[in-house]
């Protein structure tokens, strides 16, 4: 059985998350800890700030999933109020969960591609603990491909749905490209480093960065290869920027009209591309008013932000029919798996019967010369395996159609397997 136990964004509101991430963080030898409880035969763990998760291949054995929910409870130190946040999917569910995970169709921003990274780094460290084997690695694998053909195959990931990347992509809409523009970010919190990490990821080359506390803004620009200035000499900083995004705290207009008019003085009319993502707003809305420059505020990013919401839930139907898809391909290759070790029994009884019917032929077939007995030998093993081709791919095939133990349990009473 392939289980998923454990609790996200949707099931436990962010305290009851923090705490489990953190009771988890402290558990010493955590991979040790979960292989040694009895039924548990590979695990993985994956923890992000949305989602604390078990993925598990067990015995087909409902007290073994009973026993890692109480090991998250007390792990967490959950109420019995909290543990009630905690899910089981089992088997196909629990396939179709982590792909849908992988593919970032369970995040809270559909369509983010931090999710894929994030799983691919636990999957990295079970393998690291040596905690994971043939069924999970096989799994894994198969989600990487799900998440990839997600992504390529659908536009769930076409269009931002970030305030600050919407903000970057409407000045590549503008310019075209963001190659040798020079950009002016204003503040150095949160948001000005997303929209210094998108600006980049574009091609934007040149940053400033400036932000009432110098030392803050010097910190964002050298992650970045920018430059830092005080608010002091916006001003100046102004007139050289071709795109300006500016995200402060401030309580009033850190840039006004009548400094948006001096700049395009000094840079002879050149086009002046202003994004204001504050709140409240960074910049006089009387700017937008002043031919050659192009302001947008929060509301138009968001609308936006919505529309392509919109867009990658439509993409999200295709990105279902694709995780369908590859469910079933896993959960077919998982049923043929449980009959390879009866498959395996069938072919070892048959070479055996061959080997003892030789031996009790060797008196008769001394007389042989040593070709003939070799095509003799040969003619035998072709009858056995044209008469055993037939059971063995059923086994393989029908396996997957129908419930396995049955057409396996049949196989091994109609050859006298467990004899």
């Amino acid at each position: 059985m392939i289980a998923v136990v454990g609790l996200n964004y949707k099931t436990a509101p962010i305290d009851v998350l923090e705490k489990l991430f953190a009771g988890c963080s402290r558990e010493g030898n955590f991979p040790a800890v979960l292989k040694a409880i009895p039924g548990v035969h590979e695990i993985l763990h994956l923890s992000t700030c949305n989602r604390v998760e078990l993925v598990v291949s067990t015995d087909d054995d409902l007290r073994v999933l009973d026993l890692l929910k109480s090991f998250l409870v007390r792990s967490g130190a959950l109420t019995n109020n909290e543990a009630s946040c905690i899910y089981v999917h089992r088997d196909e569910d629990a396939i179709r969960h982590l792909f849908r995970v992988a593919s970032s169709l369970d995040s809270l921003v559909m369509g983010e591609a931090q999710i894929l990274g994030q799983v691919k780094e636990a999957y990295r460290r079970a393998l690291t603990e040596n905690s994971t084997g043939i069924i999970l690695n096989r799994l894994m694998h198969r989600a990487f491909r799900t998440a990839k053909r997600v992504r390529t195959e659908t536009g769930i990931a076409a269009n931002p749905v970030s305030v600050s990347f919407a903000a970057v992509e409407l000045a590549k809409k503008i310019f075209g490209s963001l190659a040798g523009k020079k950009t002016l970010i204003i503040g150095a919190g949160e948001m000005a480093e997303l929209t210094c990490m998108h600006l980049i990821g574009n091609g934007a080359e040149e940053i400033i960065v400036a932000n009432r506390s110098t030392a803050q803004a010097e910190i964002l620009a050298e992650k970045y290869h920018g430059r830092a200035v005080g608010l002091g000499t916006l001003d100046e900083v102004l007139c050289d920027a071709d795109i300006v995004i500016s995200s402060t705290g401030a309580p009033s207009y850190v840039v006004t009209e009548d400094m948006v008019r001096r700049c395009l003085r000094k840079r002879k009319n050149r086009l002046l591309f202003l994004v204001d993502i504050a709140m409240p707003r960074d910049i006089d809305p009387a700017a937008d008013g002043i031919e050659n420059v192009y302001l947008y505020n929060i509301d138009h990013l968001q609308d936006i932000v919505d529309e392509n919401m919109k867009s990658r839930r439509r993409e999200s139907l295709k990105a279902e029919q694709i995780v369908h898809e590859e469910v079933a391909q896993y959960f077919n290759w998982l049923k043929e798996l449980e009959a390879v070790p009866t498959i395996v029994s069938l072919r070892s009884k048959a070479e055996g019967i061959v080997r003892m019917e030789m031996e009790k032929a060797s008196s008769w077939m001394g007389s042989l010369e040593s070709d003939d007995r070799d095509k003799v030998e040969a003619l035998v093993n072709g009858i056995v395996n044209k008469i055993l081709h037939a059971p063995m791919t059923a086994m393989k095939e029908e396996s997957a159609e129908f419930q396995s133990q049955d057409i396996v349990a049949a196989a091994r009473q109609l050859f006298r397997l467990d004899d």
